[in-house]
């Protein structure tokens, strides 16, 4: 029999719980920011009581972790696990962001957070850190000579980007797009002719 618990309108409600607090959290999160979201208001939102948020997530914290964790945790697999796109076209489409869509939550939670110790911004750094590993490893694979370099100087123009866009209200990544795609064409001339020399032969 499913365990039921109580919300705090006295709604009775099922095992849904841990859900509907990462669902408001994700919307609260991004609408208004972690520091202006506080657990009161989160709780009324996903229709939990406070004690069973806290039996979910041992605080606050814990729960703005798992927040981060839920957006992306095998790291831009819908770009760097597409067998439809060549290596230099996957590392283009790290760049093809659509227009109006969530601006990155990890740059967000490290700036209002304010602590390099904080369980969220540990989980942001690492998570940057892991982007940067697989564009190199992509750039390795379409045959860059210094693919940590241009890992590294495309994980920098992607956050760049996203801050821009954000601070701008202006959609910053398809100028990055064009400077991403000179980058690699420096790095990868031999990539460069081949995409060119795909697109000038007819099919």
């Amino acid at each position: 029999m499913t365990e039921l618990e109580k919300g705090p309108t006295g709604t009775r409600r099922g095992r849904g719980a841990r859900e509907r607090i990462l669902g408001a959290s994700q919307r609260l999160f991004r609408e208004q920011g972690i520091n202006r979201t506080g657990m009161d208001q989160l709780c009324a939102a996903a229709e939990v009581s406070k004690r069973t948020a806290y039996q979910h997530f041992g605080g606050k914290d814990e729960l703005v972790a798992e927040y981060l964790r839920r957006f992306d945790p095998s790291v831009l697999s819908g770009v760097f696990d597409r067998p439809d796109l060549t290596p230099r076209e996957r590392l283009l489409a790290a760049f093809d962001v659509e227009p109006g869509a969530p601006l990155c939550p990890y740059i967000a939670a490290a700036v209002e957070l304010h602590d390099p110790e904080h369980p969220a911004s540990r989980y942001a750094r690492d998570y940057k850190k892991a982007v940067a590993v697989r564009l190199a490893d992509t750039a390795r694979e379409a045959g860059a000579a210094d693919p940590e370099q241009l890992g590294e100087q495309l994980a920098l123009l992607l956050d760049g980007a996203a801050a821009r866009t954000r601070v701008l209200n202006a959609d910053a990544f398809p100028a990055a797009a064009a400077i991403a795609a000179a980058l690699i064409d420096s790095a990868l001339p031999a990539a460069a002719g081949d995409a060119r020399q795909r697109k000038e032969t007819p099919r």
